[in-house]
């Protein structure tokens, strides 16, 4: 599929699909005439993939601000490709973009879905699996990202394996061991880290894709089971699609002047 060329695109990033869109895009629009490409990252990663194109790091200072830099540079399209749990950023750009008649795609990868041998317990927010933690595992596998982490800073009588890309502030539970580490990880690593720290239930959110996929396999196969925090769903009011192609697909159809959906 030939890249649309001549838009000036502003990706909201920080995921691997992010970076493989701004890739391709940098590419086609390098030789085009007004072409742009620029990646906004929140700067909550110390160091963060950067993608091709140019980057921006840090907030807009919410929708208002968001709106008036759209302006400012000329914005023809933004595509929301953020972290499916990246709630805030995502409500700024949909209401930053109807201010100012900036289409808007999202693109969002897949939730996970279990599948035979698993023992999953999907609950609405951190809040709800705090509480039914205890009656699951004694022994937790935490990788839900360091600002979750309060939701279980009161919880006496477990133990904790933490593991995120960045430290974490307090307040963290008080048994715990805090693992500073990146994906994409492997069913072994996974099944030995599990083993090592005798872990009896792991608690995610639904983040999709497959760089942090391999814990739920090693879930399945020493049989836990996982507490999945479910992510909000995708407004419906907004053109949304899951993989990159799509969305190359997306902004062609914007870039020849065809309506979008």
């Amino acid at each position: 599929m030939n890249t649309p060329a001549g838009l000036r695109v502003l990706i909201l990033g920080g995921t691997g699909e992010a970076r493989a869109l701004a890739g391709t895009l940098a590419t086609g629009l390098a030789a085009a005439p007004g072409g742009r490409v620029v990646t906004s990252l929140a700067g909550r990663v110390a160091r963060p993939r950067l993608p091709a194109g140019e980057t921006r790091i840090g907030g807009f200072g919410g929708p208002v601000g968001l709106a008036r830099w759209l302006r400012a540079e000329r914005i023809d399209t933004v595509v929301d490709a953020t972290h499916p749990f990246a709630t805030r950023i995502s409500a700024s750009a949909l209401t930053a973009c109807a201010d100012v008649a900036v289409p808007l795609l999202v693109l969002r990868r897949p939730g996970w879905l279990a599948g035979p041998g698993d023992d999953w317990h999907r609950v609405a927010d951190l809040a709800t699996a705090a509480a039914a933690l205890p009656g699951l595992g004694r022994r937790v596998m935490l990788t839900t990202g360091r600002q979750s982490l309060a939701a279980f800073a009161h919880l006496d009588g477990l133990f904790f394996l933490i593991r995120t890309i960045d430290p974490a502030a307090a307040p963290l539970p008080a048994d715990r061991v805090l693992l500073l580490d990146r994906g994409p990880y492997t069913v072994d690593g996974e099944l030995a880290l599990l083993r090592t720290h005798r872990i009896d239930v792991l608690v995610t959110k639904d983040s999709g894709g497959r760089q942090t996929a391999a814990k739920l396999v090693a879930a399945r196969r020493l049989g836990l089971p996982v507490l999945m925090v479910d992510r909000s769903p995708a407004p419906t009011s907004v053109a949304t699609v899951a993989t990159e192609e799509a969305a190359l697909h997306w902004l062609a159809r914007l870039r020849a002047g065809s309506a979008v959906e």
